[in-house]
């Protein structure tokens, strides 16, 4: 799928989304000689109608995998395309499964190969007819697809059972901290099309905001999702290359287990970003997370350079 393509599809599939109150108070305690600052994605930089990607809190999934079959070319029926809807979260249990068996504590999928496991179910089970470019099924029963229709199938049915619109702020924040001359990056878990928000909401790719392509850990990329402490290890690997030790990166995120516990306990500096009710996620009493606190609590995105104190 071709990046303006997809780009203009999150476009159109998009409307406003504001961020809802959560009632905290920010707690904007200075954060002095940070060179580094690296970033949650889903309800940090940018508001997710569900809170976080790959969750199922928000809308009406068989309607929204049906929308994403038409849009694809298929003419699908509404049985089809809730069996499709209850087929996806089965399948993305199951590859967990296979990744925790072979020792990842917290995996990730790759979206487009879960789209393509639902849609050769759909083929098999004569719920969808193979598209012009898919082969026959096979002697073993398994039905091919088109790889190509398994990227917009995917991008189709997440923006319209996750929308996302920019956190107020966002690109100013982005702009403000590269004028000051450090190094961004983020650690997101994150599909394929993740990336694509920033031109999409913020007109300008990551790269163009300042946010450093070696800096960035989406986590489908590795088969693991935050809190793995491996995907913080590999950012600061390429920090330490810089010269750039724990004690001077920042990260900023909304949720106390995935983005504030793993680099504090990695002597990273900490801000958790509570700007949303829907992706908030403080994690009060939750086991194994007793004593972590962020060095900071922030409401608005502005609130962030304040506390960027130069030493």
């Amino acid at each position: 799928m071709e990046a303006r393509e997809a780009v203009g599809r999150i476009r159109e599939l998009s409307s406003p989304l504001e961020p809802l109150a959560t009632g905290i108070s920010p707690t904007l305690r200075p954060l002095a000689g940070i060179r580094a600052v690296l970033f949650d994605v889903y309800g940090t930089l940018f508001v997710s109608a569900s809170g976080e990607v790959g969750t199922r809190a928000a809308g009406d999934h068989s309607t929204a995998m049906e929308g994403a079959l038409r849009a694809c070319g298929l003419n699908v029926s509404r049985a089809a395309a809730a069996r499709a809807a209850a087929l996806l979260p089965e399948a993305i249990r199951e590859a967990h499964e296979r990744s925790r068996r072979g020792g990842i504590e917290f995996p990730e999928v790759e979206i487009r190969d879960v789209f393509r496991h639902v849609l050769e179910i759909l083929v098999l089970e004569n719920l969808v007819e193979k598209s012009p470019r898919a082969g026959a099924a096979d002697p073993g029963g398994s039905a091919e697809i088109d790889p190509e229709l398994c990227e917009p199938l995917a991008l189709e049915y997440e923006c319209r059972v996750n929308p996302t619109w920019p956190m107020p702020g966002a690109r100013r924040l982005l702009e403000d901290l590269r004028g000051g001359g450090r190094v961004l990056g983020v650690i997101s878990n994150a599909q394929f099309y993740t990336p694509w928000l920033f031109p999409a909401h913020l007109g300008r790719e990551p790269e163009e905001l300042g946010i450093d392509e070696e800096l960035c850990v989406w986590s489908y990329r590795f088969g693991q999702a935050k809190p793995s402490a491996a995907l913080f290890a590999l950012a600061l690997e390429r920090l330490a290359e810089r010269q750039i030790e724990p004690a001077r990166v920042l990260y900023v995120g909304n949720d106390l287990r995935n983005d504030i516990a793993p680099p504090a306990r990695m002597g990273c500096r900490t801000v958790l970003f509570a700007g949303d009710r829907r992706s908030y996620r403080p994690r009060t009493g939750e086991p194994g997370l007793a004593g972590v606190r962020a060095d900071a609590v922030i409401t608005e995105l502005v609130q962030l350079p304040e506390l960027l104190v130069l030493s």
